[in-house]
């Protein structure tokens, strides 16, 4: 029986002693990476837009920060409320399958 050697020269290693990493391992590695990348993306941006900004509200407010800080929150923000709407139909869209369900199991029971 020949056996697969992975690699050639005096250091190589049978195929099956070889390990690889996990799909599951493997996408960890990937998602560590990518949340680097944008740490670092970000980092920088934070970085570029350091300049204190003046936000006016009424009756006199006023908010003095980082531009960055302003985009950040304010992202932030849009993304809660994206969530919260989207979170909505995703409930309601659970009631009505729980509903449908229970009307299937109630019709499927021997009588």
């Amino acid at each position: 029986m020949r056996r697969l050697f992975y690699g050639s020269g005096s250091r190589s290693l049978p195929l099956q002693s070889r390990s690889f990493p996990h799909p599951a391992e493997a996408m960890r590695y990937l998602a560590l990476f990518l949340k680097i990348v944008l740490f670092v993306l970000l980092l920088g941006f934070a970085v570029k837009n350091s300049e204190v900004v003046v936000l006016h509200y009424f009756f006199g407010y006023e908010w003095q920060s980082p531009l960055a800080l302003v985009i950040l929150v304010s992202f932030a923000l849009g993304l809660l409320v994206g969530l919260l709407a989207c979170s909505w139909r995703l409930l309601r869209n659970h009631r009505e399958l729980r509903q449908l369900r229970r009307l299937v199991s109630d019709h499927s029971k021997p009588e």
